[in-house]
């Protein structure tokens, strides 16, 4: 069986490093808010290009803590809007309901999976605050439109680079592009942990230091509390191992775009497209989806033929249980790629033979 992602050989690959930074951690004997949390946000900030890195126990968390600190700190209030991509990944909306913000679900370009330019001024209102983007499957999602509305309208921008550590628009990282960016470093990312983790990164010192706060306790200094907040840091095992791996993240990436150019260049299945091509900087290939209007019957040939495949996502936020009162609305071209989308398998692990055995796969398909 060809996995989607084997996490496993991805921790190999690196194996005698990461042991060595557990090792570490664990004979210095300090296990939270210590050398290892120090070090890695300096390094990620640097690779990232902000300068600031606040580490906290995962990506949800640290979507939820930006917008939690602009409330906090007055630029924004419950009720507000945010405008934000109708095909993302339910933790992107979790962290404005959880603020008691107002998703306002735009739809994607589907040629771009990413979210609709065109689209986002007429969803501006006099209660919009921010503009919320999301670099799904590791497509930089920012346009010089985007930017230009953020200023025409005095809007935030935030980025949810969960998916596209390392992407580069025009010589800047994703991930400091807007006023503030959410990252996870669960272990299926680009750059994954052994568990859970997270960040946050900007390059405002306000917000950074309400959000360091926040995600410690709500505390300002031990046992003073000015925030009412929750435990939520980045442990010194996972910023050793993220410390580790980020030194390997462009060449795993660089991996990952060659996989690209084989499946884009080398598949020829009418049946099959594929979302629009980016700059070459401006994809890190985190997932890589291809559309199929027999999307179902695609996944199950390939699983006969010992090829994992996943989908992202089978039911959009709008249509999920938890927002049932979004249930009724009908957003196609979000539905549409719900119900095509197909995710290859895609790491930097992976063999010259078995990319080139799904690519052989995928053209004998027939309907």
């Amino acid at each position: 069986m060809i996995k989607f992602l084997d996490l496993q050989k991805v921790t190999q690959k690196y194996s005698k490093e990461i042991h060595e930074a557990v090792s570490r951690v664990i004979d210095s004997g300090w296990y939270l808010q210590g050398k290892e949390n120090e070090t890695f946000e300096k390094e990620y900030s640097q690779y990232i290009g902000t300068q600031y890195t606040i580490g906290v126990a995962n990506g949800l968390d640290a979507l939820i803590w930006i917008y939690r600190a602009y409330i906090e700190i007055g630029v924004m209030k419950p009720g507000d809007e945010v405008i934000v991509p109708a095909n993302t990944y339910i933790a992107t909306i979790l962290a404005l309901t959880e603020n008691g913000l107002v998703p306002v679900l735009v739809e994607p370009n589907y040629q771009t999976l990413e979210i609709d330019d065109n689209l986002i001024e007429k969803a501006i209102t006099k209660r919009t605050k921010s503009i919320f983007i999301v670099h799904l499957y590791g497509r930089c999602a920012y346009t010089e439109k985007i930017g230009e509305l953020c200023r025409k309208y005095n809007l935030k921008l935030v980025e949810d680079n969960a998916q596209s550590h390392g992407c580069v628009y025009r010589g800047r990282r994703t991930g400091s592009l807007g006023d503030a960016a959410g990252h996870s470093f669960y272990p299926g990312k680009n750059l994954g942990a052994l568990g859970d983790g997270g960040a946050v990164t900007t390059n405002d010192k306000i917000l950074a230091e309400t959000i360091r706060y926040l995600a410690n306790y709500g505390s300002t200094r031990k046992y003073v509390f000015k925030y009412i907040g929750r435990n939520s840091r980045l442990d010194e095992i996972q910023a050793a191992v993220l410390s580790t791996k980020l030194r390997h993240l462009d060449e795993d990436n660089n991996r990952r775009k060659e996989i690209a150019k084989q499946y884009i260049f080398q598949i020829h299945n009418e049946l099959i497209k594929f979302p629009i091509t980016l700059p070459e900087e401006q994809n890190v290939f985190h997932i890589f989806p291809i559309l199929c209007e027999q999307r179902d019957e695609l996944q199950v040939y390939l699983k006969e033929n010992n090829i994992q495949t996943l989908i992202h996502y089978p039911i959009p936020p709008h249509q999920q249980e938890c927002y049932k009162e979004w249930n009724n609305w009908h957003l196609p071209v979000t539905e549409k790629i719900h119900k095509c989308e197909l995710s290859l398998p895609m790491s930097p692990v992976m063999t010259e033979e078995e990319v080139q055995y799904v690519i052989e796969t995928l053209n004998k398909w027939k309907k």
